[in-house]
């Protein structure tokens, strides 16, 4: 009788196990709706929804500078029906001492996209270059204010590099925390801060209206959706750097659960329809599987670390 009911429960639960996902997903975006990261990750959702055959509902959990966001997927029941969008400051807030979350704290499924930053300004600023911004920061250090992400986070860390570059301290141009880059924005066309280090992808609807004139994009060459937009380095300021977007689910999912999630992420990031409506939205796709998403992030996460030591936000 107990082989009968071992046997039972076995198969009771290899036909749970096959019948994944039987009710809908919910995909947590630690930042504000608007940015790049919440529309990479509501693009992303209404093509797993069709690979998945239930629906992926995406919930905005900002604050504590994206803890809040990225905890509620880490915490979540290991069983497939949360995942979450973990970005790079998943590599930088243990760092700073924000939270304990590493990226050892999920089961990566895979990198989405990596998105350069950029220097932006409103249309009617009177900076038209970055050696005009830069000349105007060095007469008047302390006067200009950028934002873009939380403290320490990865569009803080593009201000603090590109001011380095320019040969000028992190002070020449304090930071506003926001949560996330779409509320930035927001302060910047209201005139609350001058300078958006944000990524170019997240300027974009912005610099198509005529509302925002980006100067330089903080990238090694001109990137493909932006080839009227120069590179910093092009202007004499050494320095790139981008933030990427990746999906995850808490750590412990079953192999069966991560098996079919990757499948299906791997029909999403390779459909043409996909692709071209992430192109559209000028995000900058990097698209790296569940096989070695986990490499990735162990370099990035000591890639991360050093830049913080050498910006000074890390001692």
């Amino acid at each position: 009788m107990k082989k009968a009911l071992l046997s039972l429960g076995l198969l009771l639960m290899s036909f749970a196990l096959a019948q994944y996902p039987d009710q809908p997903i919910t995909y947590v975006v630690p930042w504000s709706p608007g940015g790049g990261t919440d529309t990479t990750s509501r693009t992303v959702a209404t093509f797993l929804q069709e690979e998945l055959g239930q629906p992926v509902n995406v919930v905005n959990r900002t604050g504590g500078g994206g803890v809040v966001g990225h905890l509620a997927t880490a915490s979540a029941d290991a069983d497939g029906y949360t995942i979450g969008a973990v970005t790079v400051e998943i590599t930088m807030m243990h760092w700073t001492g924000l939270t304990d979350l590493t990226f050892e704290s999920y089961t990566p499924l895979a990198l989405l996209v990596n998105n350069n930053a950029a220097v932006t300004v409103r249309a009617d600023a009177p900076w038209d270059t970055l050696d005009e911004l830069v000349a105007y920061i060095r007469e008047n250090p302390g006067e200009l204010q950028a934002s873009g992400t939380s403290l320490g986070g990865i569009w803080d860390l593009a201000r603090i590099g590109f001011l380095d570059s320019a040969g000028l301290p992190a002070d020449a141009m304090p930071w506003v925390p926001s949560q996330g880059a779409a509320p930035a924005f927001q302060e910047l066309l209201a005139g609350g801060v001058d300078v958006v280090t944000a990524a170019l992808a997240e300027a974009n609807t912005l610099r198509q209206a005529g509302e925002v004139k980006v100067l330089g994009v903080m990238a090694d060459e001109r990137l493909e959706s932006f080839p009227d937009v120069p590179t910093l380095a092009e202007q004499g300021y050494d320095w790139s750097i981008g933030g990427w977007v990746s999906l995850a689910a808490p750590a412990g999912v079953s192999d069966e659960v991560v098996d079919t999630l990757a499948a299906a992420i791997d029909a999403t990031m390779t459909n043409p329809e996909f692709l071209e409506r992430m192109g559209t939205a000028g995000l900058n796709i990097q698209y790296v599987p569940t096989s070695d998403i986990a490499a990735f992030m162990t370099e990035q996460n000591e890639t991360m670390g050093a830049l913080l030591e050498a910006a000074g936000v890390i001692q």
